[in-house]
Order: structure tokens, then C-alpha cells, then sequence
């Protein structure tokens, strides 16, 4: 099965990826690793993104494109792959569907705003030892120091309310229009994120199977 996973920064795309693919035996192909694993490897497409990077520009969608298209070629995805954080734009989803990729399933997680930034605000990582702990749902057993190494623990810039807003914003604009893309070829299957990751987990898995 070929899935796409949409969602809004922070809605817990991540960790339901690791699930699905664990359930499926399928890989996860996340933009920002495929990135990586191609500078390091020296593609072609691999060499044209560090061009790029080096530039301090951001990789255009061409060379994206080809570096999702090498890495589908691959043989660990003929059984099916899950797609997170590409299409981000519907250029990118165009661009998909001319290459000849079939998608099966489209799965948008949805969250508040609001709950999003709760989330993602009150998330602290220690400095040492890179342990994540949250504010309100998993605190520390002593206020700002890491239960398992003692280090400091900080808030990264990424999840700063005003940095979240500046991220959602984009969101909103760059990428929720490709659940009307995806909804006009009945592929688009709405998932509410749960409070408990368990609960968010069966309505995904529900959905796969419907």
C-alpha cells in the first residue's frame, strides 16, 4: 500500500509513520532523510541538493522530485511505501502523479491550532543527553533537569509559540490545500488526533483498513 501522510507540524505524523511502517513492513520516506541519504551517497540528484544547501537556498522541487524518485526505485518499497512530509505543495503532488506514482491512501491528521501549540511549547529537550520531556503531559521529576542524566533542560527555537504560529501559517497556506486535491480523487481519509497517541494510532489503523 503507497500512503501519504498529511498533517500540520506537530499533529504527530512522525511517530504514526514508525507505527504504520512497523504494521506493514513498509519504509517511511521523510523528505529531510532522503535528503541526507543522497548527500551522503553522492547521486546525482544528491550532488544537485548540496549545490544548494551549500548556497544556504532551499532545494527545488525538481531536484526533490528526482531524489523521491530514486529512492521509490528502490526495492524495499515494491511492497508499498509511506510518504512523510512530501507533497507539500500541489506542484509537488502534480509532480508526483506525473512520474506515474500510484497512491492508495491519503491520511491527514487533524489538530487544532491551539493544540498544537500547547503541544509543541511546552515540549523541553535536555542539552546532554537529548532526552524529550513536556511541561504538562510528561514533566520531569525535577523542574528544568533531565530524570536520566541531570543535564539542563531547553526549549528548542522550533517549538517557540511565535516560531509554531510562523510554521502552522505556512501550513495552512503551502499545504492544506492537498486535502481538496487528494478529496477530488477519493483517496483523502480524515484522522482527529487524539489525546493519547494509542487512541490517534486506532483511528489510522482504521482508516488503512477501511
Amino acid at each position: 500500500m503507497n500512503i501519504i501522510l498529511l498533517g500540520a507540524p506537530g499533529a504527530g505524523k512522525g511517530t504514526q509513520a514508525e507505527i504504520i511502517c512497523e504494521r506493514l513492513s513498509i519504509p517511511t520516506i521523510s523528505t529531510g532523510n532522503i535528503i541526507r541519504e543522497a548527500l551522503k551517497s553522492g547521486t546525482e540528484m544528491g550532488l544537485k541538493a548540496k549545490s544548494f544547501i551549500e548556497a544556504g537556498s532551499l532545494v527545488p522541487d525538481e531536484v526533490v522530485i528526482g531524489i523521491i524518485k530514486e529512492r521509490l526505485a528502490k526495492g524495499d518499497c515494491e511492497n508499498g511505501f509511506i510518504l512523510d512530509g512530501f507533497p507539500r505543495t500541489i506542484p509537488q503532488a502534480e509532480a508526483l502523479d506525473k512520474m506515474g506514482v500510484v497512491i492508495d491512501k491519503v491520511i491527514d491528521i487533524e489538530v487544532t491550532d491551539e493544540s498544537i501549540v500547547k503541544r509543541l511549547s511546552g515540549r523541553r529537550v535536555c542539552e546532554d543527553c537529548g532526552a524529550s520531556y513536556h511541561l504538562e503531559y510528561k514533566a520531569p521529576k525535577v523542574d528544568g533537569k533531565c530524570d536520566k542524566c541531570n543535564g539542563t533542560l531547553v526549549q528548542r527555537k522550533d517549538d517557540h509559540p511565535d516560531t509554531v504560529l510562523s510554521r502552522l501559517e505556512v501550513y495552512h497556506k503551502e499545504t492544506e490545500p492537498l486535502k481538496a486535491y487528494y478529496e477530488k480523487q477519493n483517496k483523502l481519509v480524515i484522522v482527529y488526533g487524539q489525546d493519547e497517541v494509542q487512541d490517534t494510532t486506532k483511528l489510522v489503523l482504521q482508516a488503512l483498513e477501511a
